[in-house]
């Protein structure tokens, strides 16, 4: 029997994301995002399932809300949709999209639940995408004038701002591996995509920091640190070279280190840096949020350009067949910790896929029960080590499309009848519901 439990100050919170969740696309001036047209193409998406409707927020915040709140939870981290903002990319804001997130802003906050906005959650208007997209500078800047507008207009309304959430998805799934719109596989287009990407969180800070709001603003990285697969050094360098491609190069320039020598040196990788980017990149944060799924581990391939290669797990897997480790989230954090000793902390996603079954108005979802009890075990451990953690999101609150799984997949707390659009509560729900009151056991 183990018991979790964190002090008063502690943020409990739930998360999603626009596309994945809203719905609404043609509605109040939205234009399209990388993802409407990524979906419409043969075989990205399984099932070939879109974001058409989703879960349908757009029209059931209220509803949604209410849940939240009568959950216990304390936040709410939605992302704001670049498309329904200024649907052109850039140029004239639209105020009905803007009206919509002051709605939703307003229904948490009578309910006494914070507001956590995400400027970037992966939909970019597709109009910037046929200029370039993320391996085009010019992004960059057409993001700093997005969340301008988003500050100018949503700023009395937000109490934590997130610049971009998981800049490795963007640029690596994105552009590299083509598996995320907007589908692209071209390395140097990817590595663009990393430095654009920085450079885009850097100058919405910079931005940020001249408006005179006081509401903490950070960003959100999915850190990726594989252990070795063996104690042999070279093995051990993979893990290095692992952590270097995929975390470091979205880590290290925020703290103001500069792209690591694993990546520009030994991968031979270069960034199309220009005088004061880095500087830029490296504007102050108040807090940093983590994105944690799973831990693998890996080998050394001097064929790889990353130099690494994935190797077979033991443990226990999700039904997208990641698997359970919750100890590697102990080993991100204090890593992480290790760059400022006094940043703030937050696990802003952490959760899982599970086979959930319907039946007879219940979700007995124990998979999942057990995973978020071991996660939030490793937290507690995390705080007594002396790591300045300050809240948890679960991830996700709701079914719904799960990017290139579609809605084959399901990591919500609350089931979704896709059919109807009615919200189950899981047992997930109401263990939270208890962790949050301040008790929860799990055998």
């Amino acid at each position: 029997m183990q018991q979790v439990r964190f002090d008063e100050e502690f943020l409990w919170g739930c998360a999603t994301a626009s596309y994945q969740v809203e719905g609404a696309i043609d509605e109040d001036g939205r234009k399209p995002s990388i993802w409407d047209a990524f979906s419409r193409v043969p075989g990205n998406i399984m099932n070939g399932d879109d974001g058409t409707v989703a879960v349908d927020q757009y029209h059931r915040y209220e509803e949604d809300v209410k849940l939240m709140a009568d959950l216990n939870f304390q936040a709410y981290r939605y992302s704001i949709a670049w498309p329904r903002i200024i649907p052109e990319g850039v140029g004239e804001v639209n105020m009905a999209g803007v009206d919509y997130y002051i709605r939703l802003s307003k229904a948490l906050r009578s309910k006494g639940l914070s507001v956590v906005a995400t400027l970037y959650h992966w939909d970019l208007p597709q109009v910037l995408q046929e200029r370039g997209g993320w391996a085009n500078r010019e992004t960059a800047y057409h993001f700093q004038a997005y969340a301008e507008a988003c500050f100018e207009h949503l700023g009395p309304y937000v109490d934590r701002w997130i610049t971009l959430n998981e800049p490795f998805c963007a640029a690596y799934l994105g552009y590299r591996t083509g598996e995320h719109a907007p589908g692209i596989k071209d390395e140097e287009q990817a590595n663009r995509a990393v430095h654009h990407l920085n450079l885009a969180h850097g100058l919405a800070m910079r931005s940020y920091r001249k408006t005179g709001l006081k509401a903490p603003i950070g960003t959100t990285l999915n850190p990726i640190m594989p252990r070795p697969a063996s104690n042999k050094r070279e093995d051990i360098l993979a893990s290095e070279y692992a952590r270097a491609f995929n975390t470091d190069v979205f880590l290290l320039p925020l703290f103001n280190k500069g792209y690591p020598k694993q990546v520009t040196e030994g991968m031979g990788i270069s960034y199309p840096v220009e005088k004061g980017d880095m500087e830029i990149i490296a504007e102050k944060i108040d807090f940093l949020g983590i994105n944690y799924y799973q831990e693998g581990a890996v080998a050394y391939d001097e064929s790889a350009i990353s130099k690494h290669k994935d190797v077979p797990v033991w443990q226990p897997v999700t039904n997208q067949r990641w698997p359970v480790t919750p100890y590697g989230l102990l080993r991100i954090l204090h890593y992480v910790q290790g760059m400022d000793k006094e940043l703030p902390l937050y696990i802003t996603e952490n959760g899982c896929a599970n086979d959930d079954i319907l039946k007879e108005g219940r979700v007995h979802d124990l998979f999942r029960c057990d995973y978020i009890n071991k996660h939030l075990a490793i937290c507690e451990q995390a705080i007594d080590e002396g790591i300045n953690l300050k809240g948890y999101f679960i991830w996700s609150f709701l079914d719904n499309f799960e990017w290139a799984w579609g809605y084959s997949r399901r990591f919500g707390i609350i089931y979704v009848d896709y059919e109807t659009q009615e919200r189950i509560p899981k047992d997930s729900a109401y263990m939270l519901r208890d962790v949050i009151a301040g008790y929860c056991e799990f055998d």
